[in-house]
């Protein structure tokens, strides 16, 4: 049956993943809903694209030299890579990689993050994807990790993954493997040059899904830096019918006042009521008792008879 209330917005928040030492971070000042910035794609043209499914707990590898796609799109060059991925399975963190070859030359990635009709929902420049030193099993890579938490309503989310002109006119520098080999082993580093990456128009690429449902969304840069808070990117009204993509190719927190309950049109829906209790009860274990309240808020908003009472229980270690 289909929800009454849906919500079509997309609520992002960003973060990279923790490392060696000599690993960077990306660019934090990156506000990923402004998507402005981002090529402008009609609508045919996105249609037009085969979005490949990328399940929970699988990883995708993408050899664009072989089975790229192409966009004839103003500020895209190259080629291009379309996934898509649940957005039914709660809070997701996507993990994409960009493999260096041994000509050292590396793909620059850019992605665009569209919700399930295909409306653009946030931007990760290139820049937001930082070179990662070669390990015990792992290349020299550009990586970045994106955190998506998908608005209640929505099926499937969609990546396209392209480079620029302004990309490819820039280059990456690497770790010389001796000097890598060295701090491994914790010898000295030699004095010598690293190897300079060109970026190419193609390349290999590794995605990753996997849920983040028992954890609390990492907002802005790590190790307690400030950052900004998530947003809702979108508006709330119904979405037009989701569009479908063409088959592919083979703490206790201390309890708080509840803000009071906002009017209600209509009583909410069995399955949105049972969704914003669990998320509630789920903020509250994290101690994240602000997103509690938020939820509150909207679900008394579209209706809820018994959030309030499942956040009172919950800060009171009953929930």
């Amino acid at each position: 049956m289909k929800m009454k209330k849906r919500l079509v917005a997309l609520c992002l928040s960003t973060a990279l993943l923790a490392g060696a030492p000599a690993v960077s971070f990306a660019d934090v000042n990156i506000v990923p809903q402004n998507t402005s910035a981002a090529p402008a794609i009609p609508a045919g043209e996105l249609q037009r694209l085969t979005w490949t499914p990328v399940a929970q707990s699988q990883t995708q590898t993408t050899d664009l030299a072989a089975t790229g796609q192409t966009l004839n799109v103003p500020g895209i060059t190259g080629k291009v890579a379309a996934y898509s991925v649940p957005a039914n399975i709660g809070e997701l963190t996507i993990t994409l990689t960009s493999l260096a070859n041994k000509q050292t030359g590396i793909y620059a990635p850019n992605v665009l993050v569209l919700d399930q009709n295909l409306t653009p929902a946030a931007y990760f420049p290139s820049s937001y994807f930082t070179y990662q030193e070669p390990g015990v099993v792992s290349e020299d890579r550009l990586e970045g990790v994106l955190k998506l938490t998908p608005a209640l309503g929505q099926q499937k989310l969609y990546l396209l993954v392209f480079t620029t002109p302004q990309d490819l006119q820039k280059t990456t520098t690497m770790t010389n493997p001796a000097k890598a080999y060295a701090k491994g082993v914790g010898n000295a580093v030699p004095d010598i040059a690293d190897p300079v990456a060109r970026h190419t128009p193609d390349g290999r690429l590794k995605l990753k899904v996997s849920t983040n449902s028992a954890s609390s969304v990492l907002v802005g840069p790590l190790f307690g830096s400030s950052g900004p808070s998530p947003v809702t990117v979108g508006n709330t009204a119904a979405p037009a019918s989701a569009y479908s993509a063409p088959a592919p190719a083979p703490a206790a927190p201390a309890p708080g006042a509840a803000p009071a309950p906002v009017a209600k049109s209509e009583p909410v829906l069995n399955d949105t009521e049972a969704y914003f209790n669990r998320a509630i009860k789920q903020a509250v274990a994290k101690g994240d008792v602000d997103k509690a309240l938020k939820l509150l808020n909207e679900a008394e908003r579209l209706g809820s008879t018994t959030a309030r009472q499942t956040f009172i229980s919950s800060v009171k270690g009953k929930g």
